[in-house]
């Protein structure tokens, strides 16, 4: 399934139905009196937001949605029937603005929470809301009202709590894969993932949390270079971000340093706030580096970056370091407190790290 996260849609909303004229005309009954019922309510168009759907693809290709109208009032006292409401169903996690002012109209966070994006217009009065002692007879009635008209954006952010973020093949995928149920494409190139992934992870009971992997960043994104920015919004509503940094890797000349600077200068250059947020350091691919040189490739990176924060040495593929980091972020998560000064494997910390 195509993931589609940003879609341009419109809603109708259902015309309410026009009002009755009409009399009561019953044998030995000569002055019925008035008896047109009342238009019915045109339909609404709901937003539902639905923990089963992740995408957006549904409003790619249909972009129009309407509401029934109501029906017009009858004589004999009948009101009209109100129009049949246009439910449509959202991934948990979609903002919904209006294309036009740009105004947010709901934020859908919650699994069955529902907005009205469009109202019904309210249906018209019969004759009979005319009688009076000096109009006994009246021939008035009024129209049902139209419905709302609108032009939505919708934009889906995903609701995950840790975020992964890293250069194309820095491992992520192969991470998400190895801590939770999800099963992204991995390959060994770059920008195999395209789309982003969301993964629970499970460590015993009242003990979970929802991980997403994002489509890699590389120097530049802000310029449109590889996928851009484009799926950086999916990150903004995380509670930490890890930071995955391939220490081993193809590309020959390649500067772990370099590539942690600029993902660092991409995220700020996208949205301060989210460079604020928690990050700790993912050293992924470890396994591939001699035994005796993984202690002082860790700490000549860390020297180099100044980095005094969490820092987690792993192998996703051999599935090396990956519980003292999931406890960790389970840790964080729970108690909702500021990262940790203290660095969880005391190994790489030395005299040059602030």
């Amino acid at each position: 399934m195509k993931f589609v996260d940003e879609v341009v849609i419109e809603v109708h909303a259902g015309n309410g139905g026009n009002g009755c004229v009409s009399f009561r005309r019953e044998k030995f009954i000569p002055f019925g009196g008035p008896n047109g019922g009342d238009g019915g309510r045109g339909g609404h168009v709901i937003a539902r937001a639905d923990a089963n759907l992740n995408t957006l693809v549904d409003f790619r290709f249909s972009k129009v949605h309407r509401a029934r109208n109501g029906e017009h009032g009858r004589g004999s006292d009948q009101y009209g029937a109100g129009g049949q409401d246009k439910v449509l169903r959202m991934p948990v996690g979609t903002l919904i603005y209006d294309a036009q002012t740009g105004e947010l109209i709901a934020d859908l966070v919650r699994d069955g929470q529902e907005v009205i994006l469009a109202h019904g217009g309210r249906g018209g009065l019969g004759n009979l809301h005319f009688k009076s002692s000096v109009n006994r007879a009246p021939r008035e009635s009024t129209r049902g009202e139209e419905g709302e008209h609108r032009t939505l954006r919708l934009e889906l952010k995903v609701l995950a709590d840790v975020g992964l973020l890293g250069m194309p093949n820095a491992g992520k995928s192969t991470l998400i894969s190895a801590v939770s149920n999800a099963r992204p494409k991995i390959a060994d190139y770059p920008f195999t993932t395209l789309y982003p992934n969301l993964g629970v992870v499970r460590l015993g009971p009242g003990r979970s949390f929802v991980i997403a992997d994002i489509p890699g960043l590389i120097e530049g994104a802000a310029e449109g270079q590889g996928l851009g920015h484009q799926f950086l919004r999916h990150l903004q509503r995380t509670r930490l971000l890890l930071h995955i940094v391939d220490m081993a890797p193809m590309v020959d000349g390649a500067d772990p340093v370099k590539d942690v600077r600029a993902i660092v200068a991409e995220l700020k250059k996208y949205d301060p706030a989210l460079a604020a947020k928690p990050r700790w350091l993912v050293l992924n691919k470890l396994d591939l580096l001699p035994a005796e040189q993984r202690d002082a490739a860790v700490k000549s990176l860390l020297r180099r970056l100044r980095y005094s924060g969490p820092v987690f040495p792993i192998s996703a593929l051999a599935r090396e370091g990956l519980e003292p980091l999931l406890h960790a972020i389970a840790e964080h998560l729970g108690q909702n407190q500021p990262v940790p000064s203290v660095e969880p494997d005391p190994r790489f910390r030395d005299e040059h790290s602030v």
